[in-house]
């Protein structure tokens, strides 16, 4: 690259990075109808205008090219659209656009600075490798925040779906609904075992009836969950175990024999 014309263009870029930033989203906002929200726009002209500075560095001499900012402004585009329950395309789609209105933005610049085309090439491909590590960025910023905000969801759901009941003095019911599963299985052995120990309950009956599916793996767990309290003083009966679950169960291989069990649960206050 000429360093005369290319380090004229970098000092330009940078000097004017702002107002160039602004005229440029202008222009890109002219080609989406729908409505983008004043904070991205906001946002997006300080992204733009630090991908000139970051363009600037990279034509001048012996500069790398810095995506700090740009991957910290795709990071957080996409965490905030996962955040809103926002669609990923709704981003993705606006790049195309956007490339075409900057590359040829860029362009124009280049030919005030006469740049060779060779010179355009190289600027056009450190433009693209930027866009190109910005959609990635997005998606899996996307992508993490949505497994996050899922993983949450099903943390809360298992919290409310285990929930100790207290009835008497000393007895708690514990009822369990939908599917267990590992998961939330294991969350009922390291976060509802504790709160029973604390609880100054002698009795917990375990109540099946809103159960719909459980394997030898999650039976493995109930009764790890019958030992523990068992080795504490606390005395756990099993109630609800509906005809259909119990015969899944006998071919599953689970043997609840070793455990009190009651058809509902009044019969176990009253075995109590």
């Amino acid at each position: 690259m000429n360093p005369l014309n290319g380090n004229d263009m970098a000092a330009y870029l940078k000097e004017n990075a702002a107002d160039l930033s602004l005229e440029l989203v202008s222009d890109i906002l002219k080609e989406f109808t729908s409505e983008i929200p004043t904070e991205e726009i906001k946002q997006a002209r300080m992204m733009y205008s630090g991908l000139f500075i970051c363009l600037a560095d990279s034509i001048a001499q012996g500069k790398e090219i810095n995506t700090k900012q740009i991957l910290a402004w795709s990071r957080k585009n996409g965490e905030r659209e996962a955040s809103t329950d926002g669609d990923l395309s709704e981003i993705i789609n606006r790049y195309p656009p956007s490339r075409v209105i900057l590359v040829n933005y860029i362009l124009n610049i280049c030919e005030k600075f006469n740049l060779s085309h060779t010179e355009m090439l190289k600027i056009t491909e450190i433009i693209n490798y930027l866009l190109d590590l910005s959609i990635s960025e997005t998606t899996l910023a996307y992508e993490r925040k949505s497994a996050q905000i899922l993983k949450d969801a099903q943390i809360e759901a298992h919290e409310l779906a285990a929930q100790i009941v207290p009835i008497q003095d000393g007895i708690a019911i514990l009822p369990l609904y939908g599917s267990i599963d590992h998961e939330r299985a294991a969350h009922i052995t390291e976060n509802v075992l504790p709160k029973i120990a604390d609880n100054k309950i002698n009795w917990l009956i375990i109540d099946f009836s809103g159960i719909v599916k459980m394997d030898g793996e999650v039976a493995g767990h109930i009764f790890n969950i019958h030992y523990m309290l068992e080795l504490i003083g606390i005395e756990v009966i099993i109630t609800g175990i509906r005809p259909a679950l119990a015969q899944h169960a006998v071919r599953q291989g689970i043997d609840f024999s070793s455990i009190k069990t009651c058809g509902s649960v009044m019969q176990a206050i009253q075995t109590i």
